[in-house]
């Protein structure tokens, strides 16, 4: 295989490169975790309604927007190596301002700055990482996109460990913020290193195409194009490749369909602590591990994602996914006894696990395309997913936390019908 930069490659590189691509996908998941299993101490510190935490929430939607938004421009134009490993300083500077915010000035501004930073760093970085993560998944030649969107998982599972841990022991929200942001910043810029999908910055007028393979001894040479590139023609100026792959209809219905997935997955990461504090009448703690709960089903779904697309395909999947989704929400939503809205909460992760890794793998199916497509897609389902929860939250103060979570169904029902679009393209 040869990088976009044409230095030549070698199975084991392919491997570190994988590996590397699995700590950026962990450590964002880790990132997320940590503050979202510290809402519950944050909403009591600053004395917050549920509106009140809609608003901050809102703040970090709006970072994460306006980033994940230009992120294909910023990919197409930094190379995924430089998007990533700046997104995740930001998360980590992010992650010490909120603390900071919260443990010291007591102040809901500085503590949404906070979560704003945090936003402006991961959508790009989020973007970038599938980009990556597409390529490598290209170059070793079989599914392993859920299984990176797993690592995700499991960042959040120890995320929110980490933080119901921090939440039984009391630790200040600070401490807890500023080691995760420090693990966070360090680790992403260091695994940066070997990541190999650069999208090297192309000026009008120049070409970036370069046909690349990896030489695998079972299967032959397998293609590798760096994202965004063009073979046989003259690459288009970055802004045309992002305004025609807004009019490429079955992207745009992607984006759709991983929307109602991604609300189902959001509502969870930001809602649920809470709401099995205020609605099920669950400690604090309690709650953080009511995350812990859904993101470990999420991280069983994932790992198990692969075996069920190679068996069953694409549609099925998602269809089913979409059900369980609705079927699990259903549960904790009415849960009679708190026992059971747990359970209702693994069947929901269940349901969501897929969403996102599916939807990035449809948007890449053309290599050439997949940096602008991938943006759009996730410019969609990031726009779900973090938009969202915020505006549950102006629906809680009416309905209460549980019931507005029942406006997630809708979207999902959406997911369901616009299942056929995930199916490969030719």
């Amino acid at each position: 295989m040869t990088s976009a930069s044409g230095a030549a490659g070698t199975a084991a590189q392919v491997t570190a490169w994988r590996n590397a691509v699995v700590v950026a996908y962990g450590a964002s998941g880790l990132a997320f975790a940590s503050w979202v299993s510290r809402l519950p101490a944050i909403r009591d510190a600053l004395d917050l309604t549920p509106g009140n935490i809609g608003v901050i929430l809102l703040c970090m939607t709006l970072g994460s927007f306006a980033s994940v938004s230009a992120s294909g421009l910023i990919v197409l134009r930094l190379g995924s190596k430089r998007t990533i490993r700046t997104g995740s300083i930001m998360v980590g500077a992010g992650l010490l301002t909120a603390g900071f915010g919260t443990t010291v000035l007591a102040s809901p501004v500085a503590t949404a700055i906070g979560l704003a930073i945090i936003g402006l760093g991961t959508g790009s970085w989020n973007t970038a990482s599938n980009v990556e993560g597409a390529a490598v998944e290209r170059a070793v030649g079989r599914h392993i996109m859920p299984r990176l969107h797993g690592a995700f998982s499991l960042g959040t599972v120890a995320g929110a460990g980490l933080g119901a841990g921090a939440a039984a022991i009391g630790m200040p929200v600070l401490w807890h913020l500023a080691a995760a942001g420090t693990v966070v910043a360090v680790s992403v810029a260091t695994a940066a290193s070997w990541f190999r999908a650069d999208v090297t910055p192309v000026a009008s007028g120049e070409r970036s195409y370069t046909p690349d393979t990896f030489e695998d001894p079972s299967t032959g040479p397998i293609p590798v194009i760096a994202a965004g590139t063009s073979p046989g023609d003259a690459p288009l100026d970055n802004k045309r490749k992002i305004t025609q792959a807004w009019r490429d209809r079955r992207t745009l219905l992607l984006g759709v369909l991983v929307l109602g997935l991604a609300l189902a997955e959001g509502a969870a990461g930001d809602w649920v602590a809470l709401a099995l504090a205020d609605g099920h009448g669950q400690s604090d703690a309690a709650g953080a591990a009511g995350y812990g709960l859904f993101v470990t089903f999420m991280t069983i779904g994932r790992f198990a994602g692969t075996v069920l697309l190679d068996r069953f395909g694409r549609v099925p999947v998602m269809r089913w996914c979409a059900a369980l989704a609705v079927l699990g929400l259903g549960v904790f939503v009415f849960a009679p006894v708190p026992w059971l809205a747990y359970v209702g909460l693994a069947v929901w992760g269940m349901g969501a696990s897929l969403g996102f890794p599916v939807g990035m793998s449809a948007a890449a199916d053309d290599p050439a395309k997949a940096a602008a497509r991938v943006s759009v897609v996730s410019t969609i389902g990031y726009g779900a997913f973090l938009c969202g929860p915020p505006l549950l939250g102006l629906l809680a103060e009416h309905v209460g936390i549980l019931h507005s979570l029942l406006a997630v169904m809708v979207m999902l029902a959406v997911s369901f019908v616009l299942s056929p679009v995930a199916r490969k393209a030719d």
